[in-house]
């Protein structure tokens, strides 16, 4: 198995790639790199180190590199690759040097300016639907998994106190549940049939449209990684091994696209209901 990235490459990555495509303007735009370094008023030297990823490139650098190419029309995208570059990709062990509990906790402030979340969730029940058995569950494979100090049970109360968006401050909320997820059994039997019930519950809520997707669904769009959407400014993706923010214009589209083919695919209101009770019968049936 190729081992995973680690943060510094992985930023060096995006800024080599960034650097391409700024190469690339230039050459669109049939400018030397001494033509363009006297077009913004720049050492000529600077612009091969931009395009060799050796000098950190600013907000002010590309907007300049933009209008010299007659491209300020991309000049937007460019900086979210710029900002993506210095802090998309962040390893989960930097995120939980003490364990879950802050982590958990450092999403408030997000939520509670979010007033429009997007959730596409193959894997598990969604975080702001989930059950303090579930949730127990959930983070201590977690933590296990990945070897970081056992704080569970503070961190099992932090992620339960996120729940309060759901029936606060007008958020508007949209989940996409593959029907998979529904049969997973985290926690075992007994927990995962108090969190069925409680996702029942939950898919009542005013502020909250849920829909499952059926496992029997033509799939015009494949199942993807999991991820959410805050409003149209951000995608937070989970990797297995860190998490991805996404702020570049055009990959947030990607998103948004994939979370409307998605949404196309899932059944909704009573038909939504009746695959959460027939996995909770199934599951009792055992």
């Amino acid at each position: 198995m190729p081992s995973s990235p680690s943060p510094s490459s992985s930023v060096q990555a995006a800024r080599q790639s960034l650097a391409d495509r700024l190469r690339e303007l230039r050459q669109a735009a049939e400018l030397s790199g001494t033509d363009l370094a006297a077009a913004v008023g720049w050492h000529k030297s600077k612009v091969s180190r931009i395009e060799k990823a050796v000098q950190p490139v600013t907000q002010s650098d590309i907007r300049a590199w933009c209008e010299a190419c007659g491209a300020q029309g991309q000049a937007d995208d460019l900086i979210a690759s710029l900002r993506a570059a210095e802090g998309g990709y962040v390893e989960w062990r930097r995120l939980e040097p003490t364990g879950l509990r802050k982590l958990q906790q450092s999403y408030v402030p997000l939520y509670e300016q979010t007033r429009w979340m997007r959730v596409y969730q193959p894997h598990v029940i969604p975080g702001l639907f989930q059950t303090a058995g579930y949730v127990r569950a959930l983070l201590q494979v977690i933590t296990d998994f990945r070897n970081i100090p056992n704080d569970v049970e503070a961190a099992v109360e932090a992620r339960l106190g996120r729940r309060r968006v759901l029936t606060t401050g007008g958020h508007t909320f949209a989940f996409l549940i593959e029907q998979c997820v529904l049969d997973y059994r985290i926690g075992g039997p007994a927990v995962m049939a108090e969190q069925l019930r409680h996702l029942l519950e939950d898919m009542s809520l005013p502020s909250a449209s849920v829909g499952i997707i059926p496992a029997s669904a033509p799939r015009a769009m494949w199942p993807v990684e999991g991820f959410t959407v805050y409003d149209t400014t951000q995608v937070h993706v989970e990797l297995l091994t860190a998490n991805v923010t996404v702020t570049a214009p055009s990959e947030l589209n990607t998103y948004f696209k994939a979370f409307d083919e998605l949404s196309a695919l899932a059944v909704y209101g009573s038909a939504a209901r009746e695959l959460v009770s027939g996995a909770l019968v199934a599951l009792e049936a055992q």
